[in-house]
C-alpha cells in the first residue's frame, strides 16, 4: 500500500522529484557510458575502415589490370560503411580484427555508386595507434594462416 502523500510538506514533495530526476539522469548517464563502451573501443575509427576498403579495391584492381596488361583505373572513392559484425582475432601473433558489412563507392570519372558487401582483416599496431589492412596469404607450414599487410595512413590531429 502507497503512503498518503497529501500529508507531506510541499517541501518534502519538491525533494522527492528532485531526488527521482537526479536519480533518472544518473541512470542515464550511465547506461549512455555503457553503451558507448559496447560500441567498441576495440573497433577503428570510420576513417580506418574507409581507407582499408579503398586500398582492398585498389589492390585488386591492380590485380587484375597486371593480370590483363592493362592500367589501373585509381583510387576509388569509398563512403556509407555499415559494419554488421565484428570479431577480435590474432593474425601471426597480432592482434586483430575481423569485419563484415556493407559500403558505398565508385571508380574514379564513374557516375554508378556500388552497394557492395565486404570482408575486411585489420591488425591493430603494437601501441594501438596504427591499422593495417590484412589479407589472407595462403600456408608456408600447412597448419597456420600467412598475413599479408598493408599499413593505412594515419590521421593527423
Amino acid at each position: 500500500m502507497l503512503p498518503d502523500l497529501s500529508s507531506l510538506s510541499p517541501l518534502v514533495l519538491r525533494l522527492r522529484r528532485w531526488m527521482q530526476r537526479g536519480l533518472a539522469l544518473i541512470c542515464v548517464v550511465v547506461l549512455g557510458l555503457g553503451m558507448t563502451a559496447c560500441t567498441g573501443v576495440n573497433q577503428p575509427p570510420r576513417s580506418v575502415l574507409l581507407k582499408a576498403l579503398g586500398l582492398q579495391i585498389e589492390l585488386t584492381q591492380s590485380a587484375i589490370a597486371t593480370s590483363l596488361d592493362l592500367d589501373a583505373a585509381g583510387a576509388p572513392e569509398v563512403s556509407r560503411v555499415r559494419v554488421e559484425s565484428q570479431e577480435a582475432m590474432t593474425l601471426a601473433d597480432h592482434r586483430g580484427l575481423h569485419l563484415t558489412g556493407r559500403f558505398d563507392w565508385r571508380l574514379p570519372g564513374d557516375r554508378v555508386r556500388v552497394d557492395s558487401p565486404f570482408e575486411l582483416f585489420l591488425e591493430r599496431g603494437e601501441r594501438g595507434e596504427s591499422w593495417r589492412l590484412a589479407q589472407p596469404a595462403g600456408s608456408s607450414d600447412g597448419g597456420s594462416q600467412d598475413w599479408l599487410t598493408f599499413p593505412l595512413p594515419i590521421d593527423a590531429g
